[in-house]
């Protein structure tokens, strides 16, 4: 099941962005929220890196951490002036993740070192009992201005038609 906020095409005037999904708590649910993100930052004209990769994270940690049989989890992308905030919600309000506590040996529980890397800041939200929210801001590059047509003419300089 699709939710999509309101605006989703880019607004000229409106410098914000909403995204929202429910997913199953799978990894196939994991997997889709990352190639939903991705089709919804092409849509808005937004590099996709390292974004992508933040979503995947939180994704594939809530289908597998945050999952309670039965419940989904949810997906928002949000845009707010240069920073896109990420939310992955699950219903494991209990269970606080915490990045790295695996030995240097195992074979998983790096996903929030990696989201720590690649975010410019990100933190957990409790609430409603039973949720729990894993946010990460990740900053977008400056819109570039577009560019400035000059008429008029360049003095000292003259265009010779061949002859």
């Amino acid at each position: 099941m699709i939710q999509e906020t309101a605006r989703s095409a880019p607004q000229l005037d409106d410098p914000s962005r909403n995204f929202s999904v429910l997913l199953s708590s799978t990894p196939r649910g994991a997997r889709l929220a990352r190639l939903l993100a991705t089709e919804q930052l092409r849509t808005w004209g937004l590099p996709l890196h390292p974004a992508d990769l933040v979503v995947a994270e939180l994704s594939a940690n809530a289908a597998t951490h945050g999952r309670v049989p039965g419940r989904d989890f949810r997906l928002a992308l949000n845009v707010v002036g240069d920073t896109l905030r990420v939310e992955v919600t699950d219903t494991r309000g209990d269970r606080l993740p915490q990045p790295g506590t695996d030995g240097a040996d195992a074979e998983s529980g790096r996903g929030l070192l990696l989201v720590e890397a690649l975010a410019d800041r990100w933190g957990i939200t409790r609430g409603p009992h039973p949720r729990k929210t894993v946010w990460a801001d990740v900053a977008l590059p400056p819109t570039p201005e577009p560019a400035r047509v000059c008429s008029g003419t360049v003095r000292g300089l003259s265009q010779e038609t061949p002859g």
